[in-house]
């Protein structure tokens, strides 16, 4: 079905504040890229906020290095338009897409990349998980592990794409690559933490902490 038709039929049920949440599933990717860079670059625009999960795929940052994907195999790669290096998304991790108009929200996007980190760090709390951040390196990390990761594009004052936060995957693909350009980067997830964590769970606790954080 595409994401267009998703994007009517999945709305997550009693959010009604703005911006509005959608819970999409699993979605490709490159579908996914297409609808967001269509949508932020309409004449017409609404704040949306995008939770959904992918099937296995890498993607490559604007600043991404080529050679950081050692052995993709039969994994796809795609280029993107993000910030960033290169990073791993599959079943089991939840993505949240933002596509906000920052300008007039009056957000910069260092502030927003801040916001974002702190709502990941609050989403790990409910967990008992204490995160830290590593300057000039977004993303939040547990220890020397990093469980998620930012990466934004803006134009015209509107962002698109965001985080992806390790709930409950398979980990071995991140070994195929270095990690946001670093070599060894190890990589963890909540279940590492709490075995019975579920997508499903980590999603409710993210809309109520985004509900705070934009309200």
């Amino acid at each position: 079905m595409p994401l267009q038709k998703m994007l009517l039929l999945k709305h997550a049920p009693t959010v009604t504040t703005t911006p509005e949440f959608l819970n999409l599933g699993s979605q490709a990717y490159a579908d996914t890229y297409e609808e967001m860079r269509s949508l932020v670059q309409a004449e017409s625009f609404a704040d949306q906020i995008w939770l959904l999960e992918h099937p296995p795929v890498f993607t490559l940052g604007t600043a991404a290095d080529p050679t950081h994907v050692l052995n993709p195999g039969k994994i796809p790669v795609v280029q993107t338009d993000r910030g960033g290096e290169v990073t791993f998304h599959g079943p089991g991790q939840l993505v949240i897409y933002f596509l906000l108009d920052i300008k007039t929200k009056k957000i910069g996007p260092k502030a927003l990349v801040a916001n974002l980190q702190n709502l990941i760090q609050n989403i790990l709390r409910h967990y008992s998980i204490e995160s830290s951040f590593i300057e000039g390196a977004p993303g939040v990390y547990v220890g020397e592990k990093k469980i998620a990761s930012i990466g934004l594009r803006i134009s015209k004052g509107r962002t698109y794409h965001g985080i992806s936060l390790n709930v409950n995957m398979d980990l071995q693909p991140f070994g195929l690559i270095n990690p946001c350009g670093y070599e060894g980067l190890e990589v963890t997830q909540i279940s590492d933490f709490d075995s019975k964590v579920t997508l499903e769970d980590v999603e409710s606790v993210a809309i109520k902490e985004m509900q705070t954080l934009f309200s």
